[in-house]
């Protein structure tokens, strides 16, 4: 990665005090003079270890800066299922919810695409065919089954349902591109696919067949993200990560109005309460938009591997945030269900 200003301000300072020290002549007859340039050699020396010091300790505060970024990302983007929950208790629906949802993030990704695409060629047809796509089956579809989904299953089973997304990229890639799976992926995704399977039968026992609707949106959430996942390696490289973020989920959000526009009188969104667009503010905003930025931040300082290391703290913290704001009841099976999956996910991580 470049070296940000945090690095840099020291190095600069320790070079500017070299040169000054190499410049400066003492005057003659002094004691430094009568050292000569041996001496002088020996005291420039001694700055390389100050520089290196500076530096290292610059790269240990970027480390921890990109960390702490990566951490508040991932318990962002976990309290989306919970703000979903909450709206749900005052009696709106998925089409309603996901559209206010989007028309307040839409002009903030507007203008993240813009600001990405500063400088950078138009898009081709091929481009804009790609995002299009990109933005349907990645951000539209997912977030519409996801949003669909959580009427009938607690965040806690939502989010480990979502967190198997890293095994469903790794098995689209065996169907479809026909890569290669070894034997110690395999191992990662019966892990964590049993971890989902405990927590699933446990909310199946107390809640009913409803659950197992809610899990099939969830997955097939889960599983159109993938996809989006999966293509958008090709895409990634000719737009910018940060600008096809912007474009495709803007395309999403046109979508998610119309589909509103189409299925809903316009009106009806007026009558809400007002804590049902507050909450889709705080969705937009905080748990959208701000993510995005923060963990793509993280990403520049500490690299995808450590970021996606650091979000394995999501699953930890819809559980945390289900228990303690929407009372959701944390059991044993729950408990064991997350270790697995994100075992599984870790053990994925490893595999190179």
């Amino acid at each position: 990665m470049p070296a940000g200003p945090d690095t840099a301000a020291p190095l600069a300072a320790a070079a500017a005090a070299g040169a000054a020290a190499g410049d400066a002549q003492p005057p003659a007859g002094s004691a430094a003079a009568g050292r000569g340039p041996c001496t002088a050699a020996a005291a420039a020396s001694g700055l390389a270890p100050q520089a290196a010091a500076a530096a290292a300790a610059a790269a240990a505060k970027r480390r921890w800066r990109g960390l702490l970024l990566a951490l508040i990302g991932a318990v962002a983007f976990s309290g989306k299922a919970i703000i979903v929950k909450l709206a749900y208790r005052y009696g709106v629906d998925a089409v309603t919810l996901i559209m206010l949802r989007m028309l307040f993030a839409l002009p903030l990704f507007v203008l993240l695409a813009w600001w990405a695409g500063r400088g950078r060629p138009p898009l081709t047809r091929r481009d804009r065919l790609a995002v299009g796509l990109l933005g349907f089956c990645g951000y539209y579809l997912a977030s519409f089954l996801d949003f669909a989904g959580l009427q009938y299953v607690s965040a806690s089973l939502e989010r480990l349902i979502q967190y198997l997304g890293p095994t469903l990229v790794l098995l689209l890639g065996r169907v479809l591109l026909g890569r290669r799976v070894a034997r110690l992926q395999l191992l990662a995704l019966a892990i964590s696919y049993v971890g989902v399977a405990l927590v699933f039968a446990q909310e199946v026992r107390l809640e009913g067949a409803d659950v197992a609707l809610g899990s099939a949106l969830v997955f097939a959430s889960t599983l159109s993200y993938a996809l989006y996942l999966l293509y958008s390696g090709e895409v990634v490289p000719r737009l910018g990560a940060l600008r096809l973020t912007g474009l495709a989920t803007s395309v999403a959000c046109v979508l998610c109005i119309a589909q509103y526009l189409l299925l809903r009188p316009w009106a009806s969104a007026l009558q809400l309460a007002p804590a049902v667009w507050w909450l889709s503010v705080l969705n937009a905003t905080a748990c959208t938009f701000a993510p995005v930025l923060l963990v793509m931040m993280a990403i520049e300082r500490i690299g995808a591997t450590a970021a996606s290391q650091a979000g394995m703290i999501g699953p930890l913290a819809t559980i945390a945030m289900g228990v303690l704001i929407l009372g959701e009841p944390l059991t044993g099976w729950v408990v064991a269900g997350t270790v697995l999956v994100l075992a599984g996910v870790a053990v994925l991580g490893r595999v190179r």
